[in-house]
């Protein structure tokens, strides 16, 4: 069964924080709320939790993993970012968005797609996903939560906790945080492309 931590949206309870991320540092895998919706999250090196958000999101090899970072500095050690590409990042950040880019070697290869050796990155705008990176101390490597053959995220902590009950070990609830996922944009080419429309404004990057 997962655990199940209810968390303060503006003021999150250090301890709890502090449990939350004790429990990934040993491998778990949890359901936790961003800026845009809920996300499933586990450690940077985990193999086994990669296996378990596949098996979840029954996803194949060249879908693209996000390394959720606390800010522009540690997402900096895991992308290369021209110039250009740096200033429309820095601009959109923290926010909605997930950008594709060039992975570095501080990326594990089983987490880079398999052709482009690329990986996607993000800021959140959130209080508890901002303190939980905070107490990690690295990036979460996260996939949005969206079950197969769904339409949208699930939104509650409650329905999370009871329908994924056997397959997360720790369930993070602040509250509805919405059902839109990010904007995805891929940098990999150089150009800004569009990879998929969600929560983050697309009119500066059109």
């Amino acid at each position: 069964m997962a655990k199940y931590f209810d968390v303060h949206p503006d003021n999150p309870q250090p301890r709890t924080i502090a449990q939350v991320a004790d429990s990934i540092r040993s491998d778990a895998l949890i359901a936790y709320p961003t800026d845009s919706c809920y996300a499933l999250g586990c450690r940077l090196g985990s193999r086994d939790g990669i296996d378990r958000i596949r098996t979840i999101r029954k996803l194949d090899d060249r879908h693209h993993f996000t390394l959720v970072c606390r800010d522009f500095a540690q997402l900096g050690q895991f992308v290369r970012i021209d110039n250009d590409v740096f200033r429309a990042v820095k601009a959109s950040t923290p926010g909605s968005y997930t950008f594709i880019l060039p992975a570095t070697k501080e990326v594990p290869r089983m987490l880079q797609h398999p052709r482009k050796k690329t990986v996607g990155v993000r800021i959140p705008d959130h209080v508890v996903t901002q303190a939980l990176l905070a107490e990690l101390g690295e990036p979460l490597l996260s996939s949005t939560l969206l079950l197969p053959g769904e339409d949208e995220p699930m939104t509650q902590g409650w329905e999370i906790k009871d329908r994924l009950d056997h397959v997360v070990d720790a369930v993070l609830d602040s509250g509805d945080c919405g059902t839109e996922p990010t904007t995805v944009i891929d940098f990999s080419g150089g150009e800004a492309e569009i990879v998929r429309r969600g929560a983050g404004d697309i009119s500066r990057f059109e």
